[in-house]
């Protein structure tokens, strides 16, 4: 089975953290976009269910500390505890537990609203209605 990583990034206009890990700053004079900061005001968990074989496959291409750390951004704003993360992977994932942990965290949390933050520059690339803006001012290409 073949996936569409750019189908993943973006369903349903909500940016997910899968979208988050591979976003950075582009504003001239940036050495150091990535990892966008996350603002977030408004955050919704919604349950979809394990694909191991799918997950498996996006683990390499996913900066685990990354990830981590942007759960860690949002999860004031989640209605339950998502748990503790390990401080490191393996691959394959066996522990079924830390498979959902990750698939919840990479694909069921969907940010609405709030900014992507540069670390180098601070700018806000603002998030609207789940579709974050990553369009540069002239002044910064």
């Amino acid at each position: 089975m073949i996936y569409d990583i750019t189908l993943l990034l973006c369903v349903e206009d909500r940016m997910r953290l899968l979208t988050h890990n591979y976003l950075q700053s582009n504003v001239r004079g940036t050495t150091k976009g990535y990892p966008l900061d996350i603002e977030a005001e408004n955050v919704v968990l919604e349950e979809s269910p394990v694909d191991a074989v799918l997950l498996e496959k996006l683990l390499p291409k996913i900066d685990y500390d990354v990830l981590k750390r942007a759960t860690q951004q949002v999860s004031q704003h989640l209605s339950t505890s998502l748990g503790e993360f390990p401080e490191t992977i393996s691959h394959p994932i066996s522990d079924e537990k830390i498979l959902s942990l990750v698939h919840t965290a990479l694909m069921d949390i969907h940010i609405l609203e709030g900014n992507l933050v540069c670390p180098d520059t601070g700018r806000r690339f603002p998030i609207k209605e789940g579709i974050p803006n990553m369009i540069l001012h002239e002044d910064e290409i």
